[in-house]
């Protein structure tokens, strides 16, 4: 009886994973076959940085929040001063008077070069990261006071990144346009966590270089990444007249919210992928992401509770009518169904070797699946195998071959990550439904340069 209940739980355990797993996968299905008609149709999926050349430059606020960020940003403001030696802009730091070292840090970068402006909040941290940012919005009007000027678009950064010398001549050709721009991501592989930090790597190749242009295509809502975008100043202003401040120290994801709150006001950002030089060197924000699993699920954790459990309930959906948005939503909140069918997937797995022990042991056989359950299963495995092949190509071609065949064991560890970062997230989720505190739930990093890696975009 116990075998039999075990066959019996196993079988039915497979075939609930299996029905959910074939709709996810035709889901993302369909999204390959979006972005394979956009590349035969248009081509040209890049646009040359080096023919914007001459366009009118604009003036910039770089708003950089940092808490406890005194091992890297030093290093960051120095780099991104070197790499945009002539573009007219200043970089607001923001610090917390309870945070010494990186005031200091920031100080004596500040001290020499006035394109440096660091800003203290009255609060001591950590708040959150939209309130670090709304100090920074403050500074900013201060300034715009006293000097009877204003910037033309905020450009926003993490403490970590590695900007592109051609970052700000991309922003200034698209915002005439556009409300926003976003450049891609491009995660750095740590040394000595291929597996972990390179997950990232794997999972922005697919978000940045397929899941945001079909977006773009679908005219569907655009989320920011919060670092390499930059938004229209009068768009800011906007925001900050209708709810006192520009960004939401109540979300999560500010950043992401941030996206759908521009379209909405009928000023969407615009995903520009913009290659520089002979060798089309991407232009795109590189930095190094957590490099350890407890990290790493810590920040997938906060992504998910900001973003599929209290970004559902703060931004809802879109109009009736816009079917593509519909969609693009859905898909950025469908991790509260995948996760719980992926663990039970991997359940199915253990139970039926718990059977086949058990059949080995009374010298049965074990059941098999027949019939719909066969073919179902047969469907699945075929759409996983064109998951990692689409996954295979993508980081292939931004990142080589040897990162392409990494990214297939790599899959595990994602999927391993998100299952721990969702019982995280629930538990975040649960403390915000019940009036918990929101605070800055970050993670150390690392700059290049400084034992984690080379910088591939020092050119």
């Amino acid at each position: 009886m116990m075998i039999g209940a075990i066959d019996w739980l196993a079988r039915e355990v497979t075939l609930f994973a299996a029905v959910f797993m074939a709709i996810g996968g035709v889901d993302d299905l369909l999204m390959d076959a979006i972005y394979i008609a956009r590349i035969w149709l248009f081509r040209q999926s890049h646009v040359s940085a080096d023919a914007l050349e001459g366009r009118a430059p604009k003036r910039f606020a770089i708003f950089v929040p940092a808490w406890d960020e005194s091992a890297v940003i030093e290093a960051m403001l120095r780099s991104t001063l070197q790499r945009w030696p002539c573009a007219t802009y200043r970089i607001y730091v923001g610090t917390y008077p309870n945070d010494a070292a990186t005031i200091a840090a920031v100080a004596r970068v500040a001290a020499e070069d006035a394109r440096v402006r660091l800003v203290v909040g009255t609060n001591p941290g950590p708040t959150t990261k939209a309130d670090c940012l709304n100090s920074l919005w403050r500074a900013l009007l201060r300034d715009e006071a006293v000097e009877q000027a204003r910037v033309d678009a905020i450009v926003l950064h993490d403490a970590e990144d590695v900007v592109d010398p051609a970052e700000l001549r991309v922003f200034s050709a698209y915002l005439d346009m556009h409300g926003a721009v976003q450049l891609p991501v491009v995660p750095l592989v740590a040394s000595g966590s291929r597996m972990v930090s390179g997950h990232y790597l794997d999972e922005f190749a697919q978000a940045h270089g397929m899941a945001l242009p079909v977006r773009q295509l679908l005219r569907a809502s655009m989320p920011l990444a919060g670092v390499g975008c930059a938004i229209r100043r009068d768009l800011v202003q906007r925001i900050a007249d209708l709810r006192g401040v520009p960004f939401d120290a109540a979300s999560l994801t500010e950043d992401y919210e941030l996206g759908i709150t521009l379209r909405a006001m009928g000023a969407p950002c615009v995903f520009v992928r913009a290659v520089r030089g002979e060798e089309a060197t991407l232009v795109a924000v590189r930095a190094f992401f957590p490099a350890t699993l407890s990290t790493a699920v810590r920040q997938k954790a906060r992504w998910m509770a900001g973003i599929a459990l209290a970004g559902w309930d703060r931004t809802g959906w879109a109009r009736w009518r816009e079917l593509g948005d519909h969609w693009m939503r859905m898909r950025d909140r469908r991790v509260t169904l995948a996760m719980p069918v992926l663990a039970l997937a991997y359940g199915a797995l253990v139970l039926w070797a718990i059977s086949g022990g058990l059949h080995l042991a009374a010298g049965t056989s074990p059941p098999g699946l027949e019939g719909w359950a066969a073919v179902l299963l047969l469907v699945n495995t075929g759409l996983l195998a064109w998951r990692l092949l689409m996954r295979v190509l993508l980081v292939g071609s931004g990142h080589g071959w040897r990162e392409a065949l990494w990214s297939i064991p790599r899959m595990l560890v994602a999927n391993a990550i998100a299952l721990l970062a969702a019982r995280r997230a629930l538990g975040i989720y649960i403390g915000l439904l019940r009036g918990g505190p929101l605070r800055w739930d970050k993670t150390a990093h690392h700059f290049p340069g400084m034992g984690g890696g080379a910088d591939p975009a020092a050119a």
